[in-house]
C-alpha cells in the first residue's frame, strides 16, 4: 500500500484500541518506540485505550505498569477481557454465583465490579488466563463443566508472548478443558468477540468507525477491527509473522512492524 492510501486509512481515526502484550511491550520491555507513537498521538490531538485479553492482571496492575514504563495521562486507559466479562456476567447472570478458575487478581476485580463468586456452589463457571494453575484446580472445573453448568471464558488466546517466547495462554486450559469435560465455552468475551468490543464502546463512548484496533496476532486483534468495521492494524513485534498472514483468512487494513512506524503517516 503506498503513502497516500495509508495516510486515508489513518487520518479519520480518532482512537487507538492498543493490544498490550507484544504490541506495547513484550514483558517488563517497551518495544522500541511505543512512547513515541503515543506522544504523536497527543500532538495529533487522537486517543488510546489499551485494550487487552490477558485476564490473569487486573487494570490497577496494567495502569502500575504502563506508569513503570513512562506512560502518562491521558493514555492511562486501560480496558480488558475481565472488565468486559464483569459486565457480561452481571447482566446475565444477575444474583448467580460463579465458581472462577483464575489468579487472585481477576478474582478481586471481579468482585470489586459486585461479581458473586461461590467455588463451592456455584452456579456457572468463568475461566481466565489462571498463571496460578494446578490439578486440583482443573479436576474441579473439569467436574462443573461436564455437569452442564454455563461456562464462560473471559478469551481466546492460545499462547501470551513474552520477552524470551511464549507461555501458554487460556486457549490451552479450555483444550484441556474440552478433552476432559467434552465442551468448548458457552460464549468467550475477549478479542475477536463482541462482548470486549461493546464494554470498550460503552467506556469510551466511540463508535466502532471512529477507532482501529492495533495488535500483533490475526485471529483475536486484527479479527476484531475485521469484524466490526474499525481500521485493522497489524504489528510484527509480537506473535504473528508475514508468513502467518499467507494462511490467514483474517486480512489487516495495514501492517507495520512495530507502532512507531505509524508516526509518519498521522503527522503526514
Amino acid at each position: 500500500m503506498n503513502s497516500n492510501a495509508m495516510l486515508e486509512k489513518l487520518k479519520n481515526v480518532k482512537c487507538f484500541l492498543l493490544d498490550m502484550d507484544g504490541t506495547f511491550y513484550l514483558g517488563d520491555n517497551l518495544i522500541d518506540g511505543s512512547l513515541d507513537f503515543l506522544e504523536c498521538l497527543r500532538r495529533t490531538g487522537r486517543q488510546a485505550v489499551f485494550l487487552t485479553n490477558n485476564s490473569s492482571k487486573s487494570r490497577e496492575i496494567y495502569v502500575r505498569k504502563l506508569r513503570r514504563l513512562g506512560v502518562t495521562e491521558p493514555f492511562l486507559r486501560v480496558y480488558s477481557s475481565s472488565l468486559a466479562t464483569g459486565r457480561y456476567v452481571l447482566r446475565e447472570f444477575a444474583g448467580k454465583k460463579a465458581f472462577l478458575l483464575g489468579n487472585e487478581a481477576l478474582r478481586a476485580e471481579l468482585t470489586g465490579m459486585g461479581v458473586a463468586i461461590d467455588d463451592e456452589h456455584p452456579d456457572y463457571v468463568i475461566i481466565g488466563f489462571d498463571t496460578t494453575l494446578d490439578y486440583a484446580k482443573m479436576t474441579r472445573v473439569c467436574d462443573l463443566v461436564r455437569a452442564g453448568l454455563p461456562y464462560v471464558a473471559t478469551h481466546p488466546d492460545f499462547n501470551c508472548p513474552t520477552e524470551t517466547g511464549f507461555i501458554p495462554d487460556i486457549g490451552a486450559i479450555m483444550a484441556f478443558i474440552e478433552a476432559s469435560a467434552g465442551r468448548r465455552p458457552d460464549i468467550i468475551i475477549g478479542k475477536p468477540y463482541s462482548g470486549i468490543v461493546e464494554g470498550v464502546l460503552e467506556y469510551t463512548g466511540l463508535k466502532c468507525e471512529d477507532c482501529a484496533m492495533v495488535g500483533d496476532r490475526l485471529y483475536t486483534d486484527v479479527a476484531t477491527g475485521v469484524n466490526f468495521g474499525m481500521t485493522a492494524i497489524m504489528v510484527l513485534s509480537g506473535e504473528a509473522t508475514l508468513k502467518d498472514l499467507e494462511t490467514s483468512e483474517v486480512k489487516p487494513d495495514l501492517i507495520f512492524n512495530r507502532l512507531a512506524e505509524m508516526i509518519p503517516y498521522l503527522e503526514g
